[in-house]
């Protein structure tokens, strides 16, 4: 099951862990050791030696919340920049045929918005931004039927 946030944690719950780790910060500085944390804190020895490894790094300030985790987003602005890099065809990007794909706009958004993005997430960009899958208004000048019906008469029986 996904959750809305980093976790599955309400607000509340982010807040309390966070207080939790400023405490053993207070405590860090103190000497404790961190069997002796985790024994007042109720949480395992483990986490107390993640959250000791933070606090020498970055201080007091690398134990704080970063808020929820979630996919990266592309903002309006940023988005009307990808759109008028859309409008000019794949080949001003460097591909041979005039098709967009998402991995091909997953490129062009790492290239130009410095944004990494997944192919999911470029999905749900499009998609929020208005954008759908395009199929051909109509068929191809080159086709013909004739050649078609013949194909699927004679080859695609042995095919299949």
């Amino acid at each position: 099951m996904r959750y809305p946030q980093g976790g599955g944690l309400t607000s509340e719950r982010q807040a309390f862990r966070e207080a939790l780790r400023l405490e053993a910060a207070g405590w860090f500085a103190e000497g404790l050791t961190n069997q002796v944390i985790a024994k007042r804190l109720r949480v395992s020895e483990r986490s107390v030696q993640r959250w000791r490894r933070t606090w020498r790094e970055g201080g007091r300030r690398a134990l704080r919340s970063s808020g929820p985790m979630c996919r990266p987003k592309i903002g309006p602005e940023q988005f009307a920049v990808l759109e008028a890099e859309l409008d000019k065809a794949p080949i001003a990007h460097g591909w041979p045929d005039q098709t967009w794909t998402l991995a091909r706009i997953q490129a062009v958004i790492r290239r130009r918005l410095r944004v990494s993005l997944s192919i999911a997430a470029v999905y749900q960009t499009m998609r929020r931004g208005g954008w759908s899958r395009q199929a051909p208004a109509r068929r191809a000048l080159e086709r013909d039927d004739a050649a078609v019906a013949s194909w699927m008469k004679d080859t695609w029986p042995h095919v299949e």
